[in-house]
């Protein structure tokens, strides 16, 4: 009996993985250019990170119908996440000081599950849960509305942008709110798949 030959690392779902690291300080410069308070750099930042956001997407479904999973794929893929969530959560904090605590809270714990990844990877790969995966989109989306600038927008000298930023902004810092509480649950959760997957390693018979 023959086993199914194990797919390349060089394949179509990891080069997109690879792009979209090298994506993210494209995306920093755009976001960060005059101090993050350019109209124009702020939308150019938004269009970049949906960008690069949708490649996460698209690595996905093609690693899953062509049967391009690989380990370097399963590990890249969230690392290349955390790398341009990362710099969204720095660049805002940046642009608005206030910011800091929860962009701090979050970075520990992304930074923190990616090391822990590493650390178990002896004993297996951890995949995406689908609370990450909710959390992915929730600081996604959130982090979209950060980047668009509502802030700048306000300060226009038309009355009637002011609601509709606002509404906005508000909107954003809702989506925020349930991205931390997501973000901090599933990462209890994988800290008791990774003390179950290293007990079951070894628990499991050595040949």
């Amino acid at each position: 009996m023959t086993t199914a030959e194990a797919p390349s690392n060089f394949n179509i779902a990891n080069a997109l993985t690879v792009l979209r690291i090298l994506g993210v300080p494209v995306f920093g410069w755009l976001l960060l250019t005059e101090d993050g308070q350019s109209v124009g750099y702020r939308i150019a930042a938004w269009a970049t990170f949906g960008l690069l956001m949708i490649t996460d997407k698209i690595d996905g479904d093609l690693a899953r119908k062509h049967n391009l999973v690989t380990n370097f794929g399963k590990l890249a893929d969230p690392i290349a996440d955390k790398a341009l969530t990362g710099m969204a959560f720095v660049g805002i904090a940046i642009i608005h000081p206030i910011f800091w605590p929860v962009a701090i809270i979050i970075l520990v714990r992304e930074w923190g599950i990616t090391l822990m990844r590493f650390v178990v990877k002896k004993h297996g790969v951890m995949p995406a849960s689908q609370g990450g995966k909710l959390k992915t989109t929730l600081q996604a989306v959130a982090i979209a509305g950060y980047l668009l600038p509502f802030d700048l927008w306000n300060n226009a000298p038309s009355d009637w942008k002011d609601t509709p930023s606002d509404i906005m902004i508000w909107v954003t810092n809702v989506l925020m709110a349930a991205a931390l509480l997501v973000t901090l649950g599933t990462a209890v959760q994988y800290v008791r798949d990774a003390i179950e997957l290293r007990r079951a390693s070894k628990a499991a018979p050595q040949s």
